[in-house]
């Protein structure tokens, strides 16, 4: 299957150069440019899969750019995470009037990031994405919505499936329960943080049974991860 392509329209290089290695370490195709005419141009040429855009650009902005892709057919659907240092309620929404699927204010979680440009090529193009996760003696089917230990099927609720399913995708990256309810809740959702302990427990008492190494890492006073141990099968 070929690699999902993201462009990446910043003007920051150190940012930049953050950005690739980690998409490009997730598995991803990466393009990138610091100007939106240049950007304009690949998208007419080259539609990529995903764009992460700056608002604030030397030239045309990003916001405009954004705008411009939304009355284009060839551009009108595709993915856009704007990233931005303004983090105004009414930026926001103007962002997302604009056209854009998500915000990201700077600075920003890495983790959460990938996590977003998961989730949104996930629900724009499921054909881009793995059908299945594994570690370990662990099978998580996004298709089916099935979890599978060894031989046993696991009932999980919804949630629980979603809280699985983000920590699968990073084996050993620590989420801090914010990053949690962002990525598994969404940012319009306000829950306390304390859910996030609630459901941990939840998934805990649905995947393990008897002696079962527990694949779910608590670092105290952060959060949780993923233990990378497990998802490379070892005790």
């Amino acid at each position: 299957m070929t690699p999902p392509r993201i462009l990446i329209v910043e003007d920051e290089e150190a940012l930049t150069i953050l950005l690739k290695y980690n998409l490009e370490s997730e598995g991803y195709s990466v393009q990138i440019t610091d100007r939106a005419e240049e950007a304009e141009l690949v998208l007419s040429e080259n539609p990529p899969d995903l764009v992460l855009l700056d608002w604030m650009l030397p030239g045309m902005s990003g916001i405009e750019l954004c705008r411009r892709m939304r009355t284009r057919a060839q551009t009108e659907r595709l993915p856009v995470i704007m990233l931005t240092a303004r983090g105004e309620e009414t930026e926001r929404i103007r962002g997302l009037a604009t056209g854009a699927d998500d915000f990201v204010v700077k600075p920003f979680s890495v983790p959460e990031l990938m996590a977003r440009v998961r989730a949104l090529l996930r629900r724009a193009n499921p054909e881009l994405t793995q059908a299945k996760l594994s570690a370990g003696d662990i099978e998580l089917d996004r298709e089916t919505h099935r979890v599978r230990r060894g031989s046993r099927e696991l009932h999980l609720g919804p949630t629980e499936f979603r809280l699985l399913e983000f920590l699968m995708q990073s084996p050993g990256r620590v989420f801090t329960r914010e990053q949690l309810l962002d990525g598994v809740w969404g940012r319009d959702v306000y829950v306390d943080e304390r859910t996030v302990d609630v459901h941990i427990g939840r998934l805990r008492k649905a995947i393990n049974r008897g002696t079962a190494k527990d694949p779910i890492r608590t670092v105290r006073g952060t959060g949780y991860a993923f233990d990378e141990k497990f998802a490379r099968g070892r005790n």
